[in-house]
C-alpha cells in the first residue's frame, strides 16, 4: 500500500482517543418494562479517565448518565470501512453495551466504534449496537486518519476458470505422453 504525503499536513495522528458516551434512561409506557434505554451521544475527553457512571441531567422522570473512561481507537486495516461511513448520508459513532437480561437495567457501554464492519460482528453476537451521530472532532480525526492510511483500490471482477477445458487439456496432454 502506498502512503500519500500531504503538504501542510500533521501526519503524527493518535491512534486513539479518549471518549465518554452518553445514555439516556426514558421511562415505558410498555407494561412488562418500566424503562427504555438509548445511547444519546458521545463526546472526546481530555485525558483517559477512570471508568465512572455520572448523572448529568434529568428532567421530567427522563435522565441521562455519562459514561468516562472509554477510548476509540483506530486502525489502518479498517479504513475502508471508516471512509464507507463518512461517505454515508448519516455518519455514525458506534456504541456497543453489553445485552442484560434485566430489561429495567441499563446496558454498559463498554466499545465506541467507527466501523460498518467492526459493529457488524457485534450484532451478529448477543451484544446491544446503538448508533449516534458522529460528533465533528472525531469526524475531522478520522477523516485526517483515513487520508493517512487509506489508499482506495479498484474493485474488479473476479473472472471464473473454465475447469471443464483445463480438465480437457491434462487427460489430453497425459494421452500423448503415454
Amino acid at each position: 500500500m502506498d502512503t500519500i504525503r500531504l503538504n501542510d499536513f500533521n501526519q503524527d495522528l493518535p491512534d486513539k482517543m479518549p471518549v465518554s458516551v452518553i445514555m439516556e434512561k426514558t421511562p415505558s409506557a410498555h407494561q412488562w418494562v418500566d424503562f427504555t434505554y438509548q445511547a444519546v451521544g458521545v463526546v472526546t475527553a481530555d485525558g483517559q479517565a477512570e471508568k465512572s457512571v455520572t448523572k448529568i441531567h434529568q428532567q421530567d422522570g427522563v435522565e441521562q448518565y455519562l459514561f468516562t473512561g472509554l477510548s476509540l481507537q483506530l486502525f489502518a486495516d479498517e479504513c475502508e470501512s471508516y471512509y464507507h461511513n463518512l461517505m454515508s448520508p448519516q455518519p455514525g459513532c458506534f456504541i456497543v453495551a453489553d445485552e442484560v437480561d434485566d430489561p429495567d437495567e441499563m446496558p454498559t457501554p463498554y466499545l465506541v466504534s467507527l466501523s460498518f464492519d467492526e459493529v457488524h460482528a457485534y450484532l451478529e453476537g448477543d451484544e446491544q449496537v446503538y448508533a449516534v451521530e458522529i460528533p465533528p472532532e472525531l469526524y475531522q480525526w478520522c477523516e485526517a486518519f483515513i487520508l493517512t492510511h487509506y489508499v482506495a483500490t479498484k474493485k474488479t471482477k473476479r473472472k471464473l476458470k473454465d475447469w471443464k477445458t483445463q480438465a480437457q487439456d491434462k487427460i489430453i496432454s497425459r494421452d500423448t505422453a503415454s
